[in-house]
């Protein structure tokens, strides 16, 4: 077999990448992990609020920069979370005109429930694995994220 060449690894990286983005990504993952956490949410705000959670505060037109989607679908997204009590928004201290938006203490409430299931969840997937590797894994998608944020085309 011939050594592999920089496509090849890029390939199978890449579709690594598409494999784990479509498993994290699948609805019905999210509605199971919902269930489990005995939380009642819309499975289309679940992912919103958890990626709030890691950002915030955050403005709205930022946040849906940062998920590759339309800012005024993220705005009425964040609206019903708001309506839901689950973020705040308040004014950005620096620009009056950008909105930040935060969990609110019931979606940080929310953030720590999802937090126990997916500890849970992780533990079991990876019960294999020594801590030395899971520390590796970590370090090394850290780098990755690193090395891929900002990229362009």
């Amino acid at each position: 077999m011939p050594p592999a060449t920089a496509n090849d690894w890029s390939d199978e990286l890449y579709q690594t990448f598409v494999e784990i983005a479509g498993y994290m990504n699948r609805p019905d993952i999210d509605v199971a992990f919902l269930e489990r956490s005995g939380v009642k949410l819309d499975s289309a705000l679940f992912p919103l609020l958890c990626r709030i959670g890691v950002l915030s505060p955050i403005g709205v037109v930022d946040l849906a920069d940062a998920i590759g989607r339309d800012h005024s679908t993220i705005s009425r997204q964040v609206a019903k979370l708001e309506s839901l009590g689950l973020v705040d928004r308040s004014q950005a201290p620096d620009d009056q005109r950008v909105r930040l938006v935060r969990p609110s203490p019931a979606g940080d409430a929310m953030l720590a429930r999802f937090g126990e299931v997916r500890g849970e969840l992780m533990e079991r997937r990876f019960e294999g694995w020594t801590a030395g590797e899971r520390t590796d894994l970590l370090r090394l998608m850290k780098k990755m994220l690193g090395s891929v944020r900002g990229m362009e085309i």
